[in-house]
């Protein structure tokens, strides 16, 4: 049994990829293996060439890139120097999580199993291309992609005579030991300690930001709340870049939670004061630093659980072994199985319920949850992720984020609504957060003769309000290489910043074209604009104009795509097919970016 390692390795920007791999470490000892699962970047890849197999969960981020927590692998793999028969004793399996309304679909997975195969490993399956656009998620390739694998390793490495599988139905193993000391004095209520708690709760430094002005944009009268967020920060960033938040959760779901498991009638019962220690149960499975040092529920409560978060179906195969009710068990197990997934998701993800509504829907099974398994039915909350809508010139010492606050109606009776827009929007000046930078997908150019078409309707205008700051503050702005396509519902309701556009146009340092969809009988949308001024359109990008879309990723980028296509057809006189291999060279060639989020 000493010979079957699997060495589980992932690139994950939100986590989602963490999960997967995490849920494959699980599994794989049910097959008796053994190995790690960690972040690519920390795996030591000089000890690369002795793994026998390698297992890949990668994210695709932006523009086709690799996650934060994969590019130093991912540099020292291009190195040139390497032999192609560096990894030829490895076997390798890659499972890409991507979306399919980005150019670069998957792209750093497929890169990535070309890069292996170059150096002599061995792809042993197909590799998995997950879609967060499919009507079931990413579930829809991951769920058969694992049972390939485990099939495809099972033949590679069958057990040894008289070993079997442990029971697929058991009781899957938690990742760390969980110690609750109950009614210690909680340190939350201390001046400073919430600030302390949310630093400790983050994986990377941040720095402490303080809200400068938190106003609404959009009318009273609009349906949407957006807001224009300043923060004091003295961190660098440029157009185009990423501020990360870590959000809290609201006190009402904090109160709810305790409600559920604080109750008399429970097996196990937690108090928000209760003391919790987190210890490695697997060597292959250490404790995160952020849960190195003791805490108490309630700032597990309120920092790092995330109480808004759609269960995953792991979760509800935990609560089928917790509930010891006949009817709960049968629905529960009915929930993991491949047959029950539409169930699932007409339960869970489509109506958005969330993992409090879903503990109060299953009580036999919320009231009997072990210490162990806290942390892993209740999942974390993961950082988001805004554009930068200031530019470190103009607004020096401030970061701002336009934020839509996210409240919408499903057949469930309460609202749902965002956790982070939500959290944000009530916070006051004065009000310190953590905030970090990242690196964004969207990279403009240096010169500033080149022409940029920028199109940005409703919060999808925030890194271009950046850029065209920037552009102003370096005295470079000019309405002949400016140009902004924004659209929204309303011109009296949510023309976001319609002050600031007017007095940059004045001043000759923006050419803005504006779509307002619903001030008319007949609907405009940015497209229409685009396609109105096609000859002006296929002049720039003949020009060398550089385009960038930032927005919703449900109809709009497919639609402007086919807007410039057309233009570039109507102009040249050539079919769309040919104008649209204009436009995808041009993505190729980084002349054509998007930025969409769904």
């Amino acid at each position: 049994m000493n010979d079957r390692k699997l060495t589980i390795l992932y690139g994950s920007q939100t986590g989602t990829a963490q999960d997967i791999a995490e849920r494959i470490w699980r599994e794989s000892k049910h097959y008796h293996f053994k190995g790690p699962v960690k972040p690519l970047d920390e795996f030591d890849v000089r000890n690369l060439i002795y793994e026998p197999v390698l297992i890949f969960v990668c994210a695709t981020t932006g523009q086709g890139e690799e996650p934060d927590n994969m590019k130093k692998f991912w540099k020292f793999l291009l190195r040139r120097n390497l032999p192609s028969t560096s990894l030829i004793n490895s076997k390798f399996a890659i499972l890409g999580l991507g979306d399919s309304s980005y150019a670069k679909f998957n792209f750093v997975a497929k890169k990535l199993s070309k890069r292996l195969e170059q150096l002599g490993a061995e792809r042993i399956c197909s590799v998995g291309l997950a879609d967060d656009q499919h009507d079931l998620g990413a579930d829809a390739v991951v769920d058969p992609w694992i049972k390939n694998l485990w099939e495809t390793l099972l033949n590679i490495y069958p057990l040894p005579s008289g070993v079997q599988p442990s029971k697929s139905d058991s009781l899957p193993l938690s990742r760390w030991n969980v110690k609750i000391q109950n009614n210690v004095t909680s340190s939350s209520g201390e001046e400073g300690a919430e600030l302390s708690h949310i630093n400790m709760f983050v994986s990377q430094e941040p720095r402490i930001a303080e809200c400068i002005s938190n106003k609404r944009m959009t009318s009273e009268t609009h349906f949407q709340d957006v807001r224009l967020i300043k923060l004091s920060s003295d961190l660098d960033y440029k157009p185009g870049d990423i501020a990360v938040v870590y959000p809290q959760n609201n006190p009402d779901a904090v109160h709810t939670l305790f409600t559920i498991l604080s109750a008399e009638d429970n097996t196990y019962r937690y108090h928000k004061n209760d003391s919790v220690t987190v210890s490695p149960q697997d060597p292959d499975m250490p404790v995160p630093q952020e849960l190195s040092k003791p805490v108490t529920l309630l700032d597990c409560a309120t920092n790092y659980w995330d109480l808004n978060a759609i269960p995953r179906r792991y979760t509800f195969q935990l609560l089928s072994h917790f509930t010891t009710n006949e009817l709960e068990k049968e629905k529960l197990v009915e929930f993991t199985t491949a047959e029950g997934l539409e169930e699932l998701y007409n339960y869970c993800n489509r109506p958005r319920r969330n993992i409090l509504e879903v503990l109060a829907d299953f009580p036999y099974a919320a009231k009997n949850i072990p210490a162990h398994y806290l942390f892993e039915v209740l999942p974390r909350i993961k950082p988001r992720y805004f554009s930068i809508a200031s530019s470190r010139i103009y607004h020096p010492n401030e970061i701002h984020l336009m934020v839509a606050v996210v409240v919408y109606k499903t057949k469930l009776v309460k609202p749902r609504s965002g956790l982070a827009s939500r959290w944000l929007a009530a916070i006051e000046p004065g009000q310190k957060l953590p905030v970090s930078i990242l690196k964004g997908s969207l990279t403009f150019p240096q010169d500033p003769k080149i022409p940029v078409i920028m199109v940005g309707p409703g919060t999808g205008v925030a890194p271009f309000r950046s850029y065209v700051y920037e552009r102003v503050g370096l005295g470079t702005a000019s309405a002949k290489v400016l140009h902004l396509y924004f659209g929204c519902r309303y011109h009296d309701q949510d023309f976001h910043c319609k002050e600031e556009w007017d007095q940059l146009i004045k001043a000759n340092e923006l050419t803005m074209h504006t779509a307002f969809s619903r001030d008319q009988s007949e609907k405009i949308y940015v497209q229409d604009l685009i396609k109105r001024n096609g000859e002006s359109v296929a002049k720039l990008i003949s020009d060398g104009a550089h385009i960038y879309i930032a927005g919703n990723a449900k109809d709009m980028p497919t639609a402007v795509k086919e807007a410039f296509a057309n233009s570039v057809a109507t102009q040249k006189k050539e079919s769309l097919e040919e104008a649209m291999k204009s436009i995808e060279a041009m993505e190729q060639n980084g002349k054509y970016q998007t930025e969409t989020w769904t």
